[in-house]
């Protein structure tokens, strides 16, 4: 008896370990697992989740937390059943059990979609029952609860399940306790990732109330770098979120001191969201704060943060382009019929640099419309031809101008020697119509060194579309807009003693800004020299006078604007010293003058530009330096690749000067991995340079890459449509010459090449002539129909029929005619049976793509086709079989109209029906359910290889 019992007790440990808890002590009956079924059967669904959540097994009760929503399924009907259901889960959810807990919180979202579907049957149940739940696990002592609460919170967040309400009540004020001083530290660790990742999903009003006052607080913890680490890695994504016066206000303070942490780990961080927080501020503060901030980690002790700085150097210098730069047009004439788009690239200002032309010329490109609603800064540079010298004129949006250039104004200087210049003088009429406009942009632009004080530019060459796009305003225009005549006068000199005393004024109390303390001194250095030089000499005026010997040729909607309360002087010759060298400080002494003895040429590889702050611009270009490779990261050059359309972009076409080295420089790089990403993007990058820059400088690099490693030329392959079609159709026509260099490669087995050659093609037909087409495109697409491999013959199909589509619709009709011909030689009457398996695949496509009138079709390829009916292979047989019956009968031209066509279709089908082979029988007899060739095309076409 008591071997009996040993035998009972093993039984039932077995029992329990199968999930069944079902044996009666007060018995010495065992229960067998299939009388326990039964019994479960028998029970109601409440009944069986009380009798397994009461087990002591663990097992049961994880399989209880699974069953959970099936349970629910299984009463929704009954309001009262569902909330006995719930009130289970609650109560599950004081297990002692971590996995159980576990188990629970992965149903929890799927319970509470249940739940929200069904609301009329279960009112608030979620925030009642599960919500609480959630939130409380986020506290749990084990790892795996608190973790698999976090991610059920965030997708409940993400699929809106938790009403706004909750939000702020339950769930934020529990985050905000988890981050107190005392919490633990991984729970406090934890509950900041928690509200920086959910602070997307709830919005602003309810992340600047309730969660970036702890966040802040956050930044600034000195015990834990783990929590610092945290807040700098998502730091990006909180500023985006609140905008940009709750960033500059609140966030910044806190970015800054983060940069300068003494863990690596968090200034890294701080390094990788650079660009979101950039994106979250003025145009003032990147440009003066955070560019300075960017250079320190550039420059930062640990290689860590230095590699993690230039990743995202590219990223960070993009955020300083126009936002209307995305708008480009590629040639030169489009930028005539495109509004606002020749200074697309250009941001604050505008260059304009000008050549000797006739005084006839100026009286048809003389005229400057101002418009007044883009608060950008247009400057524009007259360069002398012979000393350089500039006039800056600066334009502040304050009303609206129309300045013509009078003819009348322009004078030739008697002695040639002499340099000549513009006589010019501005009149001021504001324009009535224009609505006053808020100055709060204005207001952080006004004092920026960086449109005010700097160097000249060196003078470069007339950029050839501003030539094109150089315009006169039709009379219509004219008689529409407001303007002032810019006539020859001497009276434009600096501005009054009074006025610079007030702008020093101004600036005085923002003296501890670097850039603020600079224009001071260039002020005070003004204003100094504005006593010595008498200013109401009209004779010294006149010596300084500008000639109307150079032109400007501004397209018609160049922006200028002018305030007539704060003007800016312009600097006379008595403080041009004084001003540069002020401004070799604030440009951190970085020569940025015009030297006079440099060479023409050497002016034009100035990489000065004023988009991006000149030292964000330095260290990207040094991202070529081999240095830089064994200091900073292997693939820095990679990155630098990566990143260059964006900084092109950012630049604009005339600033590719600055780029075009660096660009040289890496498309010649040792490593492939470097070319291959420039080949990539070069489509890309000629879109942002125009026709005319593509052609002298991406054209030789494209020729390059064409001959380079297959890594790299697929990258040129796959968007060789997209390039070709931005160059002239000259330059076109010389790659036709190249194009079947692509169906030779370094491994014969790379099919995917071939692959993409054949994509590639059908998109080229439309940018060659039929002549063309036929005599260099039509053998490369033959061959590639002959090839190895069925995925590159599909392709090769297709690119066939659109090929006598294209044919047939352009004259003369010989083209297509004998393309058709050659197709029935070199496949329909090919020796091997996959040769006519493409003939009548090739048939195939042309009768779904409706590539052919079906009388030509009959006319050129079906008797050749019905040939094919006595083939001794079976293979071709069964798939002209499926051509006839499931394709060509049913064309219009084969069902509606009796032909000695039709008649002829029809007896060959009659023939196939009594083959000797199933398969043809079967197709030939029959209308399967599934009738497109594609979908058992595979099965009867020869192997892969």
């Amino acid at each position: 008896m008591a071997d009996l019992s040993l035998l009972q007790k093993d039984l039932q440990e077995e029992i329990d370990g199968f999930g069944v808890d079902n044996y009666s002590s007060e018995s010495d009956v065992i229960i067998t697992p299939s009388a326990l079924v039964s019994q479960d059967e028998m029970l109601t669904p409440l009944g069986r989740l009380d009798k397994y959540a009461a087990s002591e097994n663990i097992f049961n009760r994880q399989m209880v937390a699974r069953s959970l929503l099936d349970t629910l399924k299984e009463v929704s009907d009954d309001e009262k059943d569902c909330v006995a259901v719930l009130e289970r889960v609650s109560s599950l959810a004081d297990d002692s059990e971590p996995t159980v807990r576990a188990e629970l919180m992965e149903q929890v979202p799927h319970i509470a979609m249940f739940c929200q579907e069904n609301r009329p049957s279960i009112p608030s149940a979620f925030s009642k029952y599960l919500l609480p739940i959630v939130v409380r696990y986020l506290a749990d002592q084990n790892n795996q609860v608190r973790k698999t609460s976090q991610a059920a919170l965030l997708v409940l967040l993400e699929q809106e399940l938790i009403e706004r309400y909750d939000v702020e009540t339950k769930v934020c004020p529990v985050l905000v306790e988890l981050t107190a001083p005392d919490s633990n530290d991984d729970v406090k660790t934890e509950a900041v990732a928690i509200m920086c990742k959910m602070a997307s999903m709830v919005g602003k009003d309810i992340t600047e109330r309730l969660i970036l006052p702890r966040f802040c607080e956050m930044c600034c913890d000195c015990r834990m770098f783990h929590v610092r680490k945290v807040c700098a890695a998502n730091f990006g994504d909180i500023c985006s979120v609140v905008g940009q016066q709750a960033t500059e206000e609140m966030l910044l303070p806190r970015f800054f001191q983060l940069c300068s942490d003494n863990v690596w780990g968090v200034r890294k961080a701080c390094a990788e969201c650079f660009m979101a927080v950039s994106c979250a501020t003025s145009q003032e503060i990147r440009r003066t704060k955070l560019s300075t901030l960017f250079i320190n980690l550039i420059s930062d002790p640990s290689r860590w943060v230095r590699q993690a700085a230039f990743q995202s150097l590219g990223p960070f210098i993009s955020t300083f382009a126009n936002p209307s730069s995305s708008g480009q047009f590629f040639k030169e004439e489009e930028c005539k019929d495109t509004e606002d788009q020749n200074f697309a690239e250009e941001r604050s200002n505008v260059i304009v640099t000008t050549e000797d032309i006739s005084t006839n010329d100026v009286q048809s490109q003389t005229e400057l419309s101002l418009d007044a609603d883009d608060s950008d800064f247009a400057e524009i540079f007259e360069n002398d031809k012979e000393e350089g010298n500039s006039v800056l004129v600066h334009s502040l949006p304050e009303t609206m101008f129309h300045c013509t250039l009078s003819p009348e104004s322009c004078r030739e200087t008697e002695d040639k020697n002499e340099p000549s210049f513009h006589h010019c003088s501005v009149a001021v009429l504001p324009a009535p119509a224009l609505a006053s406009k808020e100055n709060s942009f204005f207001d952080q632009e006004l004092y920026n060194s960086f449109h005010f004080w700097r160097t000249p530019l060196p003078r470069i060459d007339i950029d050839l579309e501003l030539q094109e796009a150089a315009g006169v305003l039709d009379s219509e225009t004219q008689e529409e807009e407001q303007g002032v005549v810019v006539s020859a006068s001497s009276n434009i000199t600096m501005a009054t003693r009074k006025e610079l005393e007030e702008m020093i004024e101004n600036l005085e109390p923002h003296m501890d800004d670097p850039d603020v303390k600079a224009q001071v001194e260039v002020l005070s250095a003004a204003l100094r020299a504005s006593s010595m030089d008498p200013q109401e000499d009209t004779g010294a005026g006149t010596d300084r006078s500008v000639t109307c010997q150079n032109k400007l040729i501004i397209k018609d909607p160049l922006n200028c604007k002018f305030i007539q309360d704060d003007p800016v002087p312009l600097i006379n010759d008595a403080v041009e010293d004084i001003v540069e060298s002020a401004l070799r400080y604030i440009h951190n002494d970085s020569d940025l003058s015009t030297n006079s003895s440099f060479s023409p040429e050497e002016e034009k590889k100035s990489k000065i530009q004023d988009i991006v702050p000149q030292a964000l611009l330095d260290q990207y270009l040094s991202m070529t330096d081999p240095s830089r490779a064994q200091t900073v990261d292997t693939e820095i050059a990679k990155h630098c690749a990566y990143s260059l359309p964006g900084v092109a972009l950012t630049l604009g076409r005339q600033n590719w000067h600055c780029l075009k080295d660096t660009y040289e420089t890496l498309a010649s790089d040792m490593q492939w991995k470097v070319r291959r990403t420039l080949a990539f993007s070069i489509h890309e990058l000629a879109v942002i340079l125009g026709d005319q820059l593509t052609a002298g400088d991406l054209v030789p690099v494209f020729n390059g890459f064409l001959k380079d490693l297959d890594e790299v030329r697929i990258g040129v392959l796959k968007h060789l449509h997209d390039f070709l079609k931005l160059l002239h159709p000259d330059k076109r026509r010389e790659y036709l010459y190249q194009l079947q260099e692509f169906l030779v490669t370094d491994n014969s087995r790379n099919w995917r090449f071939r692959a993409e050659l054949a994509e590639q093609l059908i998109l080229l037909l439309d940018l060659y002539s039929a002549r063309d087409i036929y005599d260099y495109l039509r053998p490369i697409t033959l061959s590639l129909c002959a090839d190895k491999v069925s995925s590159v013959r599909w392709i090769s199909y297709k690119l066939v029929s659109e090929m006598v589509k294209k044919l047939y619709n352009t004259p003369p009709p010989t083209f297509v005619v004998d393309l058709m011909n050659e197709l029935v030689e070199r496949f329909c009457r090919c020796p091997k049976w996959s040769g006519r398996q493409t003939f009548v695949f090739i048939c195939q496509t042309i009768i779904e793509d409706d590539c052919l009138p079906m009388d030509q079709f009959a006319e050129h390829l079906l008797p050749h086709l019905l040939l094919l009916a006595s083939d001794r292979v079976p293979n071709v047989r069964v798939l002209l079989a499926k051509t006839l019956r499931q394709t060509l009968l049913e064309k219009e031209y084969f069902l509606t109209c009796v032909n000695s066509h039709q008649e002829a279709v029809e007896q060959t089908i009659v023939a196939l029906q009594m083959d000797n082979d199933n398969d043809v029988k079967y197709f030939a007899s029959i209308h399967p359910a599934s009738t497109k060739i594609a979908d058992d095309a595979m099965s009867t076409a020869s192997s892969t290889y």
